[in-house]
């Protein structure tokens, strides 16, 4: 019987995915978004700077960031379930993802955002949730918050071509 492979192991391959998929969005890192993963559910972080605020008289952050936050939040959650797929089926090593190896990005279609407060200047945290993906076309529906889960900032729902799956 073969022994089961040791949960560092998981978690570290886990990880190194998903800093990979991170890492190749230029993006993500210039606004300073940053992704938890526990098992394999995400939870975004834009950490407050002063570089986001868009009206320093209340001060908020600008809507073009939250919107940004929360489609960038929306397209590594379905990224992030095709790449788990293949990295858990041993089908592709994290550390020998490249630009070239990299699973496409989903191309969104188009994406609502609901502004329910100013963002205030402090960190936001956003979670993505897939209410339907199929073989073109994907849902997502995102919440952001800030002190408090229950009290939402700004909420979006966005459709996405997916990318083939194919080779």
């Amino acid at each position: 019987m073969k022994r089961p492979e040791p949960v560092g192991v998981i978690k570290q391959r886990r990880d190194a995915a998903l800093a990979r998929l991170v890492g190749g969005v230029p993006y993500i890192s210039w606004l300073g978004i940053a992704f938890e993963r526990k098992g394999d559910e995400l939870t975004a972080t834009l950490p407050f700077a002063e570089k986001l605020i868009g009206n320093p008289m209340l001060p908020a952050i600008h809507g073009g960031v939250t919107a940004a936050f929360l489609e960038s939040t929306a397209t590594m959650e379905l990224a992030w379930q095709m790449l788990w797929d293949v990295v858990e089926s041993k089908q592709l090593d994290p550390e020998e993802i490249t630009a070239e190896t990299m699973p496409r990005l989903p191309k969104t279609i188009d994406f609502t955002v609901d502004y329910l407060r100013p963002g205030l200047p402090r960190d936001a945290y956003a979670r993505a949730r897939v209410v339907r993906s199929g073989r073109r076309y994907a849902s997502v529906q995102v919440e952001a918050w800030q002190d408090n889960r229950g009290k939402l900032f700004a909420a979006a729902t966005g459709h996405f071509l997916m990318p083939s799956r194919d080779g």
